[in-house]
């Protein structure tokens, strides 16, 4: 038989296996994306310019810069107290804290009785400014300030406290308003 008279073998129409490119199967563990992130990350390396022959190997410094050790350091974190400790004392804040403390416990400086009168407001310049609630009161107070002086100093600390000034009530005032009195007005009749 020639091979003109050989019938010819059924073809599907559409290009040939051969030609056809192959294509890889998906790969579950995600290592074709590993490797596509890891080439563009090489081609990002290619465009940097390169370091010169002395800073190889080594990264720059920046001003200010400490280098890391075993040891503890200020970047390292701090307990509260520490850091309010620092704070305090990179301000030049101890008196007055300590003088606000003393507040805190007037009533047992002074003694029960007068606490209830008398009324620490500030301290300014080494001088305590008390408020009495009364005349009386604030004349009390006035006697008994070189004792309070010296307690306070025992507790703060020598010169903390040089003078205490003792104010009175606060009286209203008798210039302004519908009813003013022109002339002298009344007098202490708060006490």
């Amino acid at each position: 038989m020639s091979d003109a008279d050989q019938p010819t073998p059924a073809t599907t129409p559409g290009p040939s296996p051969e030609s056809e490119p192959s294509q890889p199967e998906h790969d579950p563990s995600g290592l074709e994306l590993a490797r596509s992130v890891a080439g563009g990350y090489r081609k990002d390396r290619r465009r940097t310019p390169r370091r010169t022959k002395s800073s190889r190997g080594r990264k720059p410094k920046s001003q200010g810069s400490k280098a890391s050790g075993a040891y503890p350091d200020e970047r390292d974190p701090q307990t509260l107290d520490a850091s309010i400790d620092r704070l305090v004392a990179e301000h030049g804040w101890q008196t007055d804290l300590s003088v606000h403390a003393v507040f805190a416990r007037w009533d047992q400086i002074v003694g029960v009785e007068v606490a209830q009168h008398c009324i620490p407001e500030r301290y300014a310049d080494d001088e305590l400014t008390v408020r009495a609630d009364s005349t009386s009161w604030a004349t009390q107070m006035r006697l008994l300030a070189a004792e309070v002086v010296r307690r306070l100093n025992q507790e703060l600390g020598d010169g903390t406290v040089r003078r205490i000034q003792v104010l009175g009530p606060q009286a209203p005032s008798w210039r302004r308003g519908r009813r003013t009195v022109r002339g002298r007005g009344p007098r202490d009749t708060y006490g």
